[in-house]
């Protein structure tokens, strides 16, 4: 079951989710991509467009879909000359076989999977791509896992998110899988406002938001690997599920 309380909580801090999300590397979205040049791409569920942008970059025509009004808004003031569709992975608002490709930044979780997967069909072109795509925290490293501990981040494993969505439905082929090493640097400030933007944190009581506050404050000034830092490299690993329509 899908918690859209949770899914549609992220407009609220668009601007600092914009600002302190990691963005994908470019590896992994030409991957992702599987040889387009020039082509028309869907990024459903864009939120403020941080993959927008990065697909822009490599010289493709981007259609953003984002269900969130405030998610939207940030989009179009961080992404000049383009504006997000008001749809969502269920119902998107293009016509049939509209694209070469869709791709899915950090949101396919929030699907609820069988009507999506019948609309991504609808909009790709035959043997058009589908490929959701994951920065998932390499909690490998000891403080990265404390993190997420502190913040109840839910990010998965790259193999428990290949083992959970296996299958994207009857129109799609066989899943390829690929992961790419991924870091952002932040500063300790910056680590308090990415936590800002998760989900957990946005709906969150009071006594919840200042126990993280207070444990990810101790965490930063005491872990031998941050003490004293004035910037922290976050290790990521992205993960790409590829697969072609029928």
């Amino acid at each position: 079951m899908v918690d859209h309380t949770h899914a549609l909580s992220f407009g609220a801090a668009a601007s600092d989710y914009d600002r302190f999300r990691p963005r994908y590397p470019e590896a992994a979205i030409r991957w992702a991509l599987d040889g387009l040049h020039d082509a028309r791409i869907v990024d459903l569920g864009a939120g403020t467009g941080i993959l927008t942008r990065d697909v822009q970059a490599l010289g493709h025509q981007v259609v953003p879909v984002e269900p969130d009004p405030g998610m939207r808004a940030q989009l179009a003031h961080s992404t000049p000359g383009t504006t997000a569709l008001a749809g969502s992975a269920e119902a998107v608002p293009l016509p049939d076989a509209a694209a070469d490709a869709v791709l899915v930044g950090t949101a396919y979780h929030w699907f609820d999977r069988e009507p999506a997967h019948a609309e991504i069909a609808r909009v790709l072109r035959p043997g058009g791509t589908f490929a959701p795509i994951w920065n998932i925290r390499d909690d490998n490293v000891d403080w990265v896992a404390e993190l997420g501990r502190i913040a109840h981040l839910d990010d998965k494993s790259g193999n428990t998110v290949i083992v959970k969505y296996a299958d994207f439905g009857p129109s799609f082929g066989a899943i390829e899988t690929r992961e790419f090493p991924h870091r952002t640097t932040l500063t300790p400030d910056e680590i308090h406002g990415m936590i800002r933007t998760r989900s957990y944190w946005l709906t969150a009581s009071d006594a919840d938001r200042r126990r993280v506050e207070e444990e990810l404050t101790e965490l930063l000034a005491t872990h031998p690997a941050l003490a004293g830092r004035e910037t922290v490299e976050l290790p990521y690993r992205t993960l790409v599920l590829r697969s072609r329509r029928h």
